[in-house]
């Protein structure tokens, strides 16, 4: 008679911290124009969200526009 040890083995899964589901991020890069040949300064706008499913988190890119002279 065999005597086995017998333990259910959990799936971690890394949890998103309490609080945290989705939030806005805005990268200024500079890029190229072929038209005027001239580099041009740019605001990008990602959506960044946690999905559960696949423990991971995503960005989405929501808006691009020139980038306002200050």
């Amino acid at each position: 008679m065999s005597t086995g040890n017998t333990h259910a083995k959990a799936l971690l899964v890394p949890v998103v911290p309490p609080g945290i589901s989705l939030h806005y991020e805005t990268e200024n890069r500079m890029v190229w124009n072929k038209e005027k040949h001239t580099s041009e300064e740019y605001e990008f706008v990602y959506e960044v969200s946690w999905i559960p499913e696949l423990s991971t988190w995503r960005r989405f890119l929501k808006r691009q526009r020139k980038a306002s002279a200050i």
